[in-house]
């Protein structure tokens, strides 16, 4: 963009200003959008890895104290896996217990896992050890948190004593601690223990053929309730189906309340980029008003002079929008690959900000930014036919 040497008009410090506000107005709006959906998604995965999207159980079951057992069907699990949208199908049950130390007692529940369980959430959740190895002979290995692991003091490789309810009585394990997780997730890493699926059917006196539940994973999570409803279909009468967003229901209107705080952020930004091109626009046709004039006594048209300066404010936008898109490419990339700013895991259930570097959501903001301050411009636009070439000529 070419200089004047008075540095009047667009190229005075009021455009520089206009290209300075849209680029942070950007910046802001694309930050602001990638960490609110790198928080989403990580949460959401998070929460998944425990309880997946859809699990089925018993209608009779009490997940919190004894699950009433589901038979392994066949012919039902065939028909699962045909519904569109299913992607994996594994089983699973839980036992509660307390975990024994000379020190103390402490409550946990063991959730056990088939020898077909998808484990990659917690081979990326894994600080310390190895994940068990779950093969023909029922294994005593199992996962705890980092959580417990701190409070019960024990670490890979020791014996973990744990006791189990069984009627009136109770039954004890002495698990081998293969490894140790962390999630952030408070309410799962001060809970949980990873186990043997096979383990939980021995203390529940089931047979190979009882388990505690299917867990459902899809292959689009927007299409999670779809996909749940064609589940429900080829379901018995006696089997129930929950969603991972009906299963934790609270998590989920928190991270929905996020999405408004979102608009309000991207209402704001994109009302400062508005004001700001308005504002250079109109000190432009201001200090332009006798060139305006002289055109218009020329035999310029309204629809062209506007053209001049809409042409021109149309670089100021687009070399603001740039600006910011660059900007927020090299941060989203650095805190990406290096996670430079870090979070307070107990608050935000994360140790660092997460960020989802997506090309929509850059395409999305620009293409927005660029319509909103367009649509901006037209009303100083329209103030050049207002202008009287002989009274502007006359005024200079």
């Amino acid at each position: 963009m070419p200089r004047s040497k008075d540095g009047g008009g667009f190229s005075g410090p009021l455009s520089v200003i206009a290209v300075i506000s849209i680029a942070l107005g950007v910046t802001v709006m694309v930050m602001a959008v990638s960490i609110l959906s790198g928080f989403q998604r990580e949460i959401t995965d998070k929460v998944v890895g425990f309880g997946s999207h859809l699990t089925v159980s018993n209608y009779a079951s009490n997940p919190l104290y004894q699950e009433t057992p589901v038979s392994v069907d066949s012919t039902l699990i065939t028909n699962i896996k045909s519904v569109r949208g299913v992607r994996h199908l594994q089983f699973f049950a839980t036992k509660g217990g307390m975990v024994k130390t000379q020190e103390q007692i402490y409550g946990i529940m063991l959730r056990g896992l088939s020898e077909n369980y998808d484990t990659t959430f917690f081979a990326n959740c894994l600080v310390e050890g190895k994940l068990p190895y779950f093969s023909e002979k029922v294994s005593n290995d199992v996962l705890i948190s980092k959580t417990i692991s701190s409070r019960m003091h024990l670490a890979v490789g020791d014996k973990m004593r744990t006791y189990f309810w069984a009627g009136d009585t109770y039954r004890s394990r002495a698990f081998t601690i293969s490894g140790i997780y962390n999630t952030d997730l408070t309410e799962f890493d001060e809970l949980y223990v990873i186990g043997d699926l096979r383990q939980v059917q021995r203390l529940n006196d089931w047979d190979s053929t009882m388990v505690g539940g299917y867990e459902i994973l899809v292959d689009v999570f927007s299409r999670l309730d779809a996909t749940a409803f064609n589940v429900l279909g080829v379901l018995p009468y006696n089997y129930s189906l929950q969603t991972i967003v009906e299963a934790h229901p609270a998590l989920f209107s928190w991270l929905d309340l996020l999405n408004s705080n979102i608009v309000l952020i991207l209402f704001i930004m994109g009302l400062v980029c508005a004001v700001a091109i308005v504002s250079a626009l109109l000190i432009m046709i201001f200090e332009k008003g006798r060139t305006i004039g002289i055109l218009k006594a020329m035999g310029a048209t309204n629809a062209s002079v506007r053209r001049i300066f809409l042409l021109k404010a149309s670089r100021l936008i687009l070399e603001g929008i740039f600006i910011g898109d660059a900007i927020s490419l090299v941060l989203c990339y650095v805190q990406q690959h290096w996670t430079v700013v870090k979070l307070d895991a107990a608050s935000y259930s994360m140790s660092y900000v997460p960020v989802d570097l997506n090309a929509t959501t850059f395409v999305a903001i620009s293409v927005a930014t660029l319509a909103v301050c367009l649509l901006a411009l037209l009303l100083p636009a329209a103030y050049i036919s207002h202008i009287s070439p002989a009274k502007t000529i006359k005024s200079e």
